[in-house]
């Protein structure tokens, strides 16, 4: 019920703010926009979002042999930092990239996945523009102190999934590579890997890892709209811990090291994420206090 009525007060936020019109003899004068309209700006946004991610892959894919060099393949290179760091800890953990090879078997799949290559690598950077768009067609339907609240969350929201993505990149998926390369069924069989699916490999971990890191603003909104308290979240952290337990099995390799190296952060994220929920339900229930002594 709660998101319901924040949805309606949403939608009647915009028509009071977007569609008041001064007639004539000076008077105002209100027309409610249709749901038809509400479609056109909202389509408009993401031609915006999608324009400057097309732009960005475009780029990309003009340099793919560059891309796929120094980014996708990196982590599969003795020389990658981690692998280096690896290497120097403890020399039975080096990484030997001359046991893999890659493949392509379709005519098509190079340049196939070259293009679905770039518009990935589009979205990645355009992340940050792609929310400041939603975020526009979201805020002329919110109050002046919603909006006062919400100042910042843009920003929080790019800066917590480039975290998360730098983490999947240069922490699980070398660990990912290093078991994936090293297991053997015998020593008779080489590792003669499809790019393409080395390429869902990386994009996959990267993309979950973004994704992932978000939990916290997730709690903040889920508390801000009364959905989310402490107690909730206390009593059933057991539940939550599985949960993210079989998020981490589903997105890493069927290998327990990447399962737990995803898994730790999303434990420390969701405790984190409970101090949260704590603080906003807490000012929540004291701006409810006060207004009513009011």
């Amino acid at each position: 019920m709660g998101i319901v009525t924040k949805f309606k007060d949403f939608r009647s936020n915009r028509k009071d703010r977007n569609d008041r019109k001064v007639a004539s003899n000076g008077q105002s004068q209100e027309k409610e926009m249709s749901f038809l309209d509400h479609l056109e700006e909202l389509r408009w946004h993401l031609m915006r979002s999608l324009a400057v991610i097309m732009i960005i892959g475009i780029g990309l894919f003009v340099n793919i042999q560059w891309f796929i060099d120094t980014v996708i393949l990196a982590p599969f290179s003795p020389e990658f930092p981690v692998n280096k760091f690896l290497c120097d800890l403890n020399q039975s953990l080096c990484f030997d990239s001359v046991g893999v090879s890659y493949q392509a078997i379709d005519p098509y799949e190079q340049f196939l996945r070259a293009i679905g290559l770039a518009f990935f690598g589009g979205f990645i950077i355009a992340f940050p523009y792609v929310l400041w768009e939603t975020w526009r067609f979201m805020k002329p339907g919110l109050h002046a102190h919603e909006r006062g609240k919400l100042k910042g969350t843009v920003f929080i929201l790019s800066v917590l999934f480039f975290i998360g993505v730098a983490f999947a990149y240069y922490v699980v998926l070398p660990f990912s590579v290093q078991f994936l390369s090293s297991f053997k069924l015998s020593e008779a069989i080489q590792n003669q890997w499809r790019i393409g699916k080395v390429i869902s490999l990386v994009t996959q971990i990267v993309v979950a890892g973004g994704i992932l890191f978000e939990l916290p603003m997730m709690v903040f909104f889920f508390s801000k709209l009364g959905l989310l308290t402490p107690a909730f979240m206390r009593t059933y952290r057991r539940h939550a811990l599985v949960i993210l337990l079989v998020m981490a099995a589903i997105i890493t390799p069927p290998d327990v090291l990447s399962q737990i190296l995803i898994f730790l952060p999303l434990v420390i994220l969701y405790e984190f994420s409970v101090m949260i929920c704590v603080v906003v339900n807490r000012k929540r229930d004291k701006e409810i206090g006060l207004t009513t002594e009011e």
